[in-house]
């Protein structure tokens, strides 16, 4: 009997080991995900807001002029970062990418000074660019305003591409963990169908004898979170140590979220498997317990 006893405990302690393994591998796979689309949603907007609009200013235009426009122009709504670029800076520049002196064969700086322009990320896109155009164009000491179209809507549209792609993959992934966490759940409580039956038939609810396989279902969710959290947490940590630009998008508010989300799923996952599993065997009579 004192074997048989500690054979069943050596199984028991198995059956949670193997399910704890599963989950936490099931739980590294969503947290990779949702740590991708949170990422992917700040790579959007980080590349958005890098996109230039440039506002070519008047030769005529004074400093005081340059300032005053600046600062109306950086309180606008969709104003992200403005900074002023002044001919002598444009004519370094070229001066040093032809690697000569432009000015040596005219005879002047013919370059013109400008405002360059990081919009917010809502509000670059096609339809949002159209009015802000007409919108800088409204100022008397604005030659002309430029910005990439073309790069814009290509921007956009993989975004876009990338976004249903993460969203088809998520949601399969659940749909996934979900058989594959169900499976091991029911496995687990198959083998105390029979101590099930014999708690009802003394009279036990069923929410009694739910009790105990619902806070093990917690505890191995919280558990394998944990694991699965910290897996994650070692694999972001050693991109970092190569990359460290990677915090400019997988920010600490990204990880926490992420964390969260790895923990929260799963403990319900594995508290919604077990109350499905032991409500099948509670509703079975004794006869089909043989048949499973």
């Amino acid at each position: 009997m004192g074997r048989k006893r500690k054979n069943s405990g050596r199984r028991s302690s198995l059956q949670v080991i193997t399910l704890c393994i599963s989950t936490a591998l099931v739980l590294i796979l969503v947290g990779m995900v949702v740590l991708s689309v949170l990422s992917a949603r700040n790579l959007s907007r980080l590349v958005r807001e890098n996109l230039t609009v440039t506002m070519v200013l008047a030769e005529d235009i004074t400093e005081s002029e340059v300032a005053q426009l600046m600062k109306g122009v950086e309180k606008e709504r969709y104003v992200q970062r403005v900074e002023y670029i002044s001919k002598e800076q444009v004519l370094k520049k070229e001066t040093k990418a032809m690697g000569a002196d432009p000015t040596e064969f005219i005879g002047y700086n013919f370059y013109t000074a400008s405002l360059e322009l990081n919009l917010k990320a809502d509000y670059a896109n096609r339809d949002s660019m159209a009015w802000i155009a007409a919108s800088l164009k409204k100022h008397n000491k604005v030659k002309e305003v430029d910005y990439q179209q073309d790069l814009m809507d290509k921007v956009n549209d993989n975004i876009g591409k990338a976004s249903i792609v993460l969203i088809v993959l998520a949601v399969l992934l659940s749909v996934i963990s979900f058989s594959l966490i169900n499976n091991h759940v029911r496995l687990g409580v198959y083998a105390s169908r029979f101590n099930i039956h014999t708690m009802k038939l003394v009279g036990a609810s069923w929410g009694f004898i739910r009790r105990p396989f619902i806070w093990r279902a917690i505890a191995i969710g919280v558990a394998s979170a944990t694991f699965s959290i910290a897996v994650l947490g070692c694999g972001v940590y050693a991109w970092y140590t190569q990359t460290p630009a990677i915090l400019s998008v997988m920010t600490w508010q990204v990880l926490t979220i992420t964390a969260g989300a790895m923990l929260l799923f799963g403990i319900i996952i594995t508290t919604f498997c077990s109350y499905i599993s032991v409500s099948r065997f509670l509703r079975m009579k004794a006869g089909d317990l043989y048949k499973v």
